[in-house]
């Protein structure tokens, strides 16, 4: 649940409330019963770990792309087990 500041607009005191999303705003001060209102506070929510856009997309620059990977054509450069196999049993 998210913690929400109100200022009185009376006395200046700043209150903090957790509430629920759903739960209506407070609308007077504990104190002396003034008019409250809702302040627009920092907040200490930071994404971590993988799959976020500070980790995955941030530093690195536009239009660039993974690199694509060598592909070795195997038929050429490695010879079978079978053709060795037959190598030896022909000399």
């Amino acid at each position: 649940m998210p913690i929400y500041e109100y200022e009185c607009t009376k006395c200046g005191k700043i209150d903090e409330a957790i509430q629920k999303f759903s739960d209506k705003p407070l609308t007077r001060c504990k104190s002396c019963s003034g008019k409250l209102h809702k302040l627009i506070s920092h907040n200490s929510f930071q994404l971590k770990g993988s799959g976020w856009y500070v980790t995955d997309y941030a530093g690195k620059p536009q239009g660039s792309s993974i690199p694509p990977q060598k592909t070795e054509n195997t038929s050429d450069s490695k010879t079978t087990k079978s053709d060795s196999c037959a190598a030896k049993t022909s000399e």
